[in-house]
């Protein structure tokens, strides 16, 4: 019987605490003030995001020995928090898998445009996810448009992953 080191801790692995939000011009972030690596399995884990009753997926970030959770506008908003509260924050690990369905203008487009749609698919969850969110935000079907149009222009220029041996 194979051995999995920990998976079944970490399946059902989450941590509640207390701390204070950072809000700094345009960015607002969730300090984590715990080592999330044995609990999670490692640093940058894939984790869901309690906070003020709102839920949310995000992954833990680690950049010059501070470790945090990126806190975006919309999840702020959508919390009802302004970015400065200290308040209870509920981390869980996730473990389901990351997709993201682009809406029927975006497939269409990556699919009518060579390489487009094998380099969306190389793509990160989080990158599909923006691009997704970016057309959705789009007010004006302009604005839509010209976000599609762009979009799929940088999806292209891409350089494709490299292929593992």
């Amino acid at each position: 019987m194979p051995i999995t080191r920990g998976c079944h801790n970490r399946r059902m692995a989450s941590k509640t605490f207390k701390v204070t939000l950072v809000h700094e011009g345009a960015m607002c972030f969730i300090p984590v003030p715990f080592d999330p690596k044995p609990l999670f399995g490692k640093v940058r884990a894939p984790v869901r995001v309690t906070l003020n009753g709102h839920t949310y997926r995000s992954t833990i970030a680690s950049m010059g020995g501070a470790v945090g959770i990126p806190l975006r506008k919309s999840n702020r908003e959508a919390a009802g928090l302004e970015g400065s509260e200290t308040l209870e924050v509920k981390l869980e690990l996730d473990t389901d898998e990351r997709t993201v369905e682009p809406p029927p203008d975006l497939a269409g487009a990556l699919r009518g445009t060579p390489t487009a749609w094998d380099r969306w698919t190389e793509l990160s969850y989080t990158y599909q996810r923006e691009y997704v969110e970016a057309l959705a935000d789009a007010k004006r079907p302009e604005t839509r448009a010209r976000r599609l149009e762009a979009a799929v222009r940088a999806i292209v220029a891409r350089p494709p992953k490299r292929q593992s041996r």
